[in-house]
């Protein structure tokens, strides 16, 4: 056994229906490591709501690994018109500990509406209220130590591994 070179993979290459959207997420090492698992997920797009990425700051090439210049990302001024006017051909999921959320090993995948937004907040007052209420459901990442959330990008590879483990068992069906 060896360990392979990035030349020698061997992953299969399939684009998922998911795009994210970023609410006012500052941290350059996050931005860019939110690009760098948008690439590994192949995700459609990213969209940043509120504070435009400095993506010209050392700190966000180096965590993106140049994916910054490879995954299709748009800045919107108006993110809640642009959820509600997706609403149509797509189910909208927040990432966040409310009330109502429910854990990410249940997210359940309809295919009805064929794309997926999930909505990513803000690293210290998360999403802001009126995406919470344009989302169709609120997805939480279930904590079991002292603390209740995590870092976004780190919660972002997780919610974007379950969400593609569904989508790719429904596509099996």
């Amino acid at each position: 056994m060896e360990q392979l070179s990035h030349f020698d993979e061997k992953f299969s290459k399939k684009k998922f229906p998911i795009t994210l959207v970023l609410d006012n997420i500052t941290g350059e090492a996050n931005i860019g490591s939110i690009f760098r698992l948008a690439d590994a997920f192949n995700v459609e797009k990213i969209i940043f709501s509120g504070i435009e990425p400095n993506l010209k700051s050392r700190r966000l090439q180096k965590t993106s690994r140049n994916t910054h210049k490879t995954i299709t990302y748009e800045l919107t001024e108006d993110a809640t018109d642009f959820l509600k006017n997706a609403k149509t051909n797509s189910e909208i999921f927040s990432l966040e500990i409310t009330s109502a959320s429910i854990p990410i090993e249940n997210f359940e995948y309809s295919g009805e509406k064929k794309k997926i937004i999930l909505i990513l907040g803000n690293e210290a007052s998360g999403i802001n209220n009126d995406f919470l209420d344009t989302s169709d459901k609120h997805l939480h990442i279930n904590m079991f130590g002292q603390n209740s959330s995590m870092n976004v990008a780190q919660a972002t590879g997780i919610a974007l591994y379950e969400i593609s483990k569904t989508i790719s068992a429904f596509d099996k069906k």
